[in-house]
C-alpha cells in the first residue's frame, strides 16, 4: 500500500471529534510513509486531512473537478492538485491513484463516494479495502443499516465484509493493510421463472 484516498466532508461537523479525527488520519498516513489522496479542496475536513498529511510530510493528490475549484476552494498547497471535469472523473482517478479507502464522517457526497467503491469491489473491479473511521460512533447507525440489508436479503453477508469499521486511524490503516476481499464467485442468485 502506498497511497491512501480519504472520503470526507467539505464542512466540519458540529462536533469538534470530527476535525481532530482527520487532523489524526492525516498524521496517521504520514507517519507511516503514505501518500494521500482526497477530494482536493481546503476547507471542511477535506481541508484538515490534508493539512495534516502536508506538515507531518506526506505527499497528497487532491482530485477537483473545475466547476468545484471554487466552492470548496481548490487546495493551492498540495503535492498536486488534478483538475478534471467532472464528479465521475474525480472519483474514477481518486480510486485510481490509492490502493484502499478510509471513510471519515461526511455528508451525501462522502457516502456516494464509499457506496460506489464498496459496489465496484461487490463487482470484482477492485480488490481494495474500505474502511469507515467510526469518529465518536458517527457511523453505527450506518453500520446497522448495512446489517438491516444482509437481513432482508438484499446483500450478501460476504459482501457485508467488504465494509470495515475502525475505532481510530492507526486501525484503519492496519486494516488496509491487511485486507484481503472475500472469495466471491456470484453476487447475484439466479432464480428460475414460475
Amino acid at each position: 500500500m502506498k497511497k491512501v484516498c480519504v472520503f470526507c466532508g467539505a464542512n466540519s461537523g458540529t462536533d469538534p471529534a470530527f476535525a481532530a479525527g482527520a487532523r489524526s488520519l492525516g498524521h496517521a498516513i504520514a507517519e507511516r510513509g503514505l501518500g494521500l489522496v482526497y477530494g482536493g479542496g481546503k476547507v471542511g475536513l477535506m481541508g484538515v486531512v490534508a493539512d495534516a498529511a502536508l506538515e507531518a510530510g506526506a505527499e497528497v493528490d487532491g482530485v477537483i473537478p473545475e466547476h468545484l475549484m471554487q466552492r470548496e476552494l481548490g487546495h493551492g498547497s498540495v503535492t498536486r492538485l488534478h483538475v478534471v471535469s467532472s464528479m465521475h472523473e474525480r472519483k474514477a482517478l481518486m480510486a485510481k491513484l490509492s490502493d484502499g479507502f478510509v471513510v471519515l464522517p461526511g455528508g451525501f457526497g462522502t457516502l456516494e463516494e464509499a457506496f460506489e467503491v464498496l459496489t465496484w469491489s461487490q463487482l470484482g473491479l477492485h480488490r481494495k479495502g474500505t474502511v469507515f473511521l467510526d469518529v465518536k460512533g458517527y457511523w453505527s447507525t450506518l453500520n446497522a443499516m448495512m446489517d438491516g440489508m444482509v437481513t432482508a436479503g438484499f446483500v450478501r453477508a460476504e459482501h457485508r465484509l467488504l465494509s470495515l469499521t475502525a475505532e481510530n486511524p492507526a486501525q484503519a490503516l492496519d486494516m488496509l493493510a491487511a485486507y484481503r476481499p472475500p472469495e466471491v464467485t456470484r453476487w447475484i442468485e439466479r432464480v428460475a421463472q414460475a
